[in-house]
């Protein structure tokens, strides 16, 4: 028989058999013309494919995991899964041979050897999952792998995309899944799929041996691969939960590429959501394209780059302005955090080759929306679900109005006197008072004065964190709060004036605005310096229905305080709402809030300093106690360049190598193991280089 003859029986037979008849020898004299690739190929109507779906690919109830193997019909499902893989791989075979007449013969032998390869697996497979009272199309047989290798264009798309993509991915399933069910009390099946995970070596191998073949010489293995490959393809499909080095080595891959496609993730089919970095919201909108950040924002802005990673999803894409680490991500990785894409900025800007200017997109998560924001994820908008693309003025000036203190001022005093009277609230008075003139300042602060608050604090109406205030401790306003009053005023800007007060401890909330509802995530502990500027963010267990343990220990002689707070957060959340909504906003927020002592030395309440319309350390604390075990606390602080003398150290590298010695990152638990105690670099010390953020977990 003529191989042509045999790979169209392959290709377009009806059944079964035809598919997996063994031929006997083969000549390979007359390959014929180059054929269209079909449709579909050839099948029994019991394996045609299921109707193309929103996702194609196998949902948990379809597809047992290898947690869930103990009964012979789950055992079954899964063993069809596998034969329908190993089907198409025979047919995508044979079409290879029927598209590419004129590939090299020793190519088209080596094809010919792995078809009866996966001939033969699929055999296996269907007389063990008969074994499991299981017929071979008894259940819906999906064709996801054939559309998306049916259109290869050339042998090298090929074999960069089954034998180097979806073989190589089997390396670690087939390894896995052994496992799975030799501990399901099933040997015959796991010494089968062991036989199966040493044919994926070779087959690897015969791929990786064409591929540098023909692949760009000017290029090494991973980069080529890369590159290669055609969306929705992507090197996170070559591979399963982990890259399993070893028969990766076997196969003949180099350590590169082996340590690249470790880190690498991709959306395997979720349109994802897109993450950016950009805490500098607050002076954009202040100063709009003019902005240019100073020395100190700078380094805050590229040292901090990689925070997002922890608030995105394995299936997402967090955007950075210069490339990880491979051995930074694999070191996250080593503790659990499951990496999503990463994409690096040119020029501060999306590529214009790249992507994500053509997939579909789920959501845009910048840290902040602002006007620097927008410019940048811009090219992304019509990419998004019709509901949820930008208006066309993305954003309004009622949505840059939360990020000034003169929003956050007057609300606070509209909600104090709409809350019932409570022994440990604080009187409406505590409310800041907007000034716009020098003289307005001079008055306020008088009347502050007059009240027994002595100390002052004056706040710009935009800017960064302790950056932007002017604090008044002596009995008048000396030269230089003269002048930063003027200042600012002349600048547009206008001023909040209210109590610098006897803060006892401060802590801030955690919301998200969706679709449905304002939903609280969780408080957290706020720990800042004597000018107000940020420490640390610590949650503690309980975190997203109870405030934390020292707001409750401020009020020793109130004991209805802790049954009254959570509630009192509730009713303000659901007032702030259509408040939020007006505004424009959606997506993540923060309220800052503290307990204090008034002049008589008796603890208050200010439940609202201002409000934080973005991302903060705050939530991106909630967010990383998702790896914290139950009954631990997770703190999130910052160390600056400047704190390494006094604490004994040369640089960030050699801290965190003590902190790697001294506190390594603990986990337990099944199935998934969470942080116990340990400390954990969250930007990579070899790259930072006035920042470096921490997140200690210790137990309770």
């Amino acid at each position: 028989m003529e191989l042509r003859e045999f790979a169209e029986q392959i290709l377009f037979g009806s059944t079964l058999d035809a598919k997996l008849a063994d031929p006997g020898p083969l000549t390979d004299l007359h390959p014929g013309p180059a054929i269209v690739a079909p449709t579909s190929p050839g099948r029994p109507a019991e394996l045609q494919f299921k109707p193309l779906a929103r996702s194609d690919a196998p949902t948990p109830s379809s597809f047992p995991g290898p947690r869930h193997l103990d009964q012979p019909t789950q055992r079954g499902q899964v063993l069809h899964f596998f034969a329908n893989h190993e089907l198409l791989a025979v047919e995508l075979m044979a079409l290879v041979l029927l598209r590419f007449p004129d590939a090299p013969p020793a190519f088209r032998r080596d094809i010919l050897h792995t078809l009866r390869d996966e001939q033969q697996h699929t055999r296996w497979y269907r007389d063990r999952m008969l074994a499991c009272g299981i017929h071979f199309g008894e259940l819906p047989v999906s064709g996801h792998l054939w559309r998306l290798l049916a259109g290869m264009q050339s042998p090298l798309d090929y074999v960069t995309g089954l034998p180097l993509t979806f073989e190589q991915a089997n390396l670690d399933f087939s390894r896995i899944y052994s496992k799975a069910f030799h501990d399901a009390g099933d040997p015959v099946t796991a010494a089968l799929l062991d036989n199966i995970h040493h044919d994926e070596i070779s087959h690897v191998a015969y791929g990786l041996k064409w591929f540098r073949r023909w692949k760009d010489p000017s290029l090494d293995d991973w980069d080529a691969y890369q590159r290669q490959l055609q969306f929705p393809l992507s090197p996170a499909r070559a591979k399963g939960p982990q890259a399993d080095p070893q028969p990766r080595r076997s196969a003949g891959l180099d350590e590169r590429f082996i340590r690249e496609l470790s880190v690498y993730g991709r959306s395997r089919g979720r349109a994802p959501a897109i993450h950016l970095f950009n805490p500098l919201a607050e002076e954009s909108i202040a100063r709009g394209h003019e902005f240019t950040p100073s020395r100190f924002q700078s380094a805050l802005l590229h040292d901090l780059d990689s925070l997002p990673l922890y608030l995105a999803r394995r299936d997402d894409v967090v955007l950075t302005r210069r490339t990880p680490r491979t051995e930074f991500l694999a070191s996250l990785q080593a503790v659990g955090i499951d990496l999503p894409e990463v994409e690096t900025l040119v020029e501060g800007r999306i590529a214009p080759d790249s992507l994500l200017r053509s997939r579909a997109i789920g959501a845009l998560r910048p840290w902040a929306w602002s006007p620097d924001s927008i410019d940048l994820l811009q090219p992304l908008f019509s990419n998004l679900p019709s509901g949820r693309r930008p208006a066309p003025d993305p954003f309004p000036p009622e949505r840059a109005d939360l990020f000034r203190k003169s929003y956050s001022a007057p609300l606070l005093a509209e909600l104090l006197d709409a809350s019932p009277p409570a022994p440990w609230l604080c009187p409406r008075e505590i409310a800041g008072v907007i000034v716009t003139s020098p003289e307005q300042a001079h008055d306020q602060i008088r009347r502050i004065r007059a009240t027994g608050h002595h100390p002052v604090v004056i706040k710009s109406d935009l800017g960064l964190a302790g950056n932007a205030m002017a604090r008044l401790w002596e009995p008048t306003l000396l030269p230089q709060h003269e002048r930063w009053i003027q200042s600012r005023l002349a600048e547009g800007r206008t001023l909040v004036v209210e109590p610098w007060l006897d803060r006892i401890t401060d802590f801030s909330l955690q919301l998200e605005l969706e679709p449905a509802d304002l939903r609280l995530i969780g408080y957290t502990s706020l720990h800042n310096d004597p000018r107000g500027q940020f420490l640390s963010n610590t949650a503690e267990p309980r975190f997203h229905r109870r405030p934390p343990a020292a707001v409750f220990r401020s009020f020793p002689t109130q004991p209805d305080f802790a049954q009254q707070i959570h509630p009192f957060f509730l009713d303000w959340i659901q007032r702030l709402e259509p408040l939020l909504r007006r505004a424009g906003h959606q997506g993540p927020l923060g309220i800052d809030a503290f307990v204090y002592r008034d002049p008589t030395g008796q603890p208050r309440l200010k439940p609202m300093v201002e409000i934080n319309p973005r991302f903060t350390m705050g939530r991106l604390t909630l967010e990383l106690m998702r790896h914290v075990a139950p009954g631990c606390r997770g703190s999130f602080r910052l160390l600056s360049s400047r704190m390494l003398p006094e604490l004994g150290f040369p640089d960030f590298i050699t801290y965190a190598a003590h902190l790697h010695t001294q506190r390594p990152c603990q986990r337990q638990g099944e199935p998934v193991p969470r942080w116990i105690s340990g400390s954990l670099c969250l930007n990579d010390p070899a790259q930072a280089t006035q920042w470096l953020a921490i997140f200690d977990i210790d137990p309770v």
